[in-house]
């Protein structure tokens, strides 16, 4: 059977709790220890004085008159006090003072079986113990008077003993107290101390068992603010999550937008496929039903003119598909041939193939006299220049004065293309840059082409390691490309 894991507010007040409990039973010991062998030093030096006397009265009679009975008038009755005399004329005696406040002078004689065990535990030596049935424990010390007579003198250790007992007791009542006192304190504090670990465990949850998996998704669960305060191993833990919860959201409102992106992506390539691909079906169909019904000069140049349309809406699909391969190429890091390429010459060569195309715009250049050269794809950078300059003739009014600049800006050369017309629409400028994009929502041919062109555009300067940035308001529209002159790697 699998055990049961302990959770860590147990652990952690098992522990505590017992290390605690050990030092407090080392220090009950130690105390213990002290204080009895302090009482016993006290003892042995009372019944020193006590055997100093008793030794002394002894020494002032004869060996043969020295017996218990002899001395016991003229002892002080000290309550529990031991006394016993060996002479080898009287042989050994002993009594013990009982209880001196009800009868002073009272005692009890020692039984030979007594003397005899307090003999043994002496053994020839001065200071000993022993342990009487009817009396208790002694403690003794042995001297010899000045008569030749052995003197015994003993203390009982019960008072000792009766001060261990009740110091061990109170050390063990405060124990319990205190350690039921430390196990309330240490649970409620490491309950407080763990309840941002709970918050944590509580918000994983309830995001675990949201689906994420599709849809439109939104994490809006949070470890609560007090619970996270990065100041605490634990808050910090809770801001951790929190932070990695923003970034999940992040990510998933970024595939909920590429999703869109694509769902969009899709409708609009299948609506610009299947423009041209109906007209292409409807000359066809035009020109096959002109064929079978009559021949002559008219059918020939009907049918001359649907196979027209049918090439000129074939080359449009087929700049759609290769705009579209192009994109795919690009995401994928290909398509560029690396070489030098002058922006100086290939702005006044980009605004000279501009110029017929709107001549009811006004065309300006600013290049300077040195020519900026950067690493990169003719090809390509030509293209960008004629997608920018066509995006601005297509989107402004007639009468619009379109500027071309190319200047050095630090590390980097910049190609500018500005315009005076309207603007652009503020909703529409985060996703300017997109697939399919377009300043307006209509679909006529002369708003312009297929909505590729600034994707692409930025697609060639993210390859050239640049960056491209547009700033617009009502009368003046600059579209900015960067493209470092010395680019790290060019392959």
């Amino acid at each position: 059977m699998t055990r049961r894991p302990m959770s860590l507010q147990t652990r952690l007040m098992t522990a505590v709790i017992g290390f605690v409990s050990l030092i407090l039973v080392i220090v009950a010991v130690i105390t213990s220890a002290t204080l009895g062998a302090t009482l016993e030093l006290q003892l042995q030096d009372r019944l020193k004085i006590y055997s100093g006397q008793i030794t002394q009265l002894v020494g002032s009679y004869p060996e043969e008159a020295t017996t218990v009975d002899t001395i016991r008038p003229r002892l002080n009755p000290v309550p529990g006090l031991l006394f016993a005399v060996s002479s080898v004329e009287g042989g050994t005696s002993g009594a013990v003072f009982t209880d001196a406040a009800q009868n002073i002078g009272a005692t009890a004689d020692l039984t030979d079986a007594e003397l005899a065990q307090i003999n043994d535990s002496l053994a020839g030596r001065a200071i000993g113990t022993v342990s009487l049935k009817e009396f208790g424990s002694y403690m003794l010390v042995a001297q010899k008077a000045a008569n030749g007579a052995n003197v015994v003198t003993g203390l009982p250790r019960t008072e000792i003993q009766n001060q261990l007992t009740t110091l061990l007791t109170v050390i063990a009542l405060a124990t319990i107290g205190g350690l039921i006192l430390l196990a309330l304190t240490t649970a409620i504090t490491i309950r407080v101390g763990l309840r941002p670990l709970r918050a944590v465990a509580a918000t994983a949850t309830r995001v675990a068992n949201q689906p994420l998996d599709r849809g439109e998704v939104k994490i809006t669960e949070r470890v609560p603010a007090f619970e996270a305060d990065p100041r605490t191993e634990t808050g910090l833990v809770g801001a951790s999550l929190n932070t990695l919860l923003d970034h999940v959201n992040d990510s998933l409102a970024a595939r909920q937008k590429n999703e869109e992106q694509m769902r969009r992506f899709v409708a609009d390539a299948s609506h610009e496929l299947r423009t041209p691909l109906s007209s292409i079906r409807g000359y066809s169909e035009l020109s096959l039903r002109a064929l079978k019904q009559q021949t002559g000069p008219a059918v020939i140049e009907g049918t001359t003119t649907s196979l027209e349309r049918i090439q000129a809406q074939s080359l449009r699909m087929t700049r759609l598909v290769e705009d579209l391969l192009l994109l795919a190429r690009l995401d994928e890091g290909r398509e560029l041939v690396y070489g030098t390429v002058d922006l100086t010459q290939l702005a006044l060569e980009g605004l000279s193939d501009a110029r017929p195309t709107g001549p009811d715009h006004h065309w300006k250049i600013e290049v300077p006299d040195e020519p900026i050269v950067v690493i990169g794809d003719a090809g390509r950078m030509h293209q960008v220049v004629a997608n920018l300059l066509a995006n601005a003739r297509t989107h402004t009014p007639a009468g619009t004065s379109i500027t071309l600049s190319v200047s050095r800006e630090g590390d980097d050369a910049v190609l500018r293309v500005h315009d005076d017309g309207p603007g652009i629409d503020p909703d529409v400028r985060d996703e300017l840059f997109g697939r399919f994009a377009r300043g307006d929502s209509s679909r006529a041919r002369q708003t312009g082409g297929t909505g590729l062109g600034l994707a692409i555009v930025k697609a060639i300067v993210g390859g050239h390691g640049g960056q491209i940035t547009v700033d617009s308001e009502p009368g003046a529209t600059t579209f900015a490309v960067r493209i470092p002159i010395s680019p790290a790697s060019a392959d």
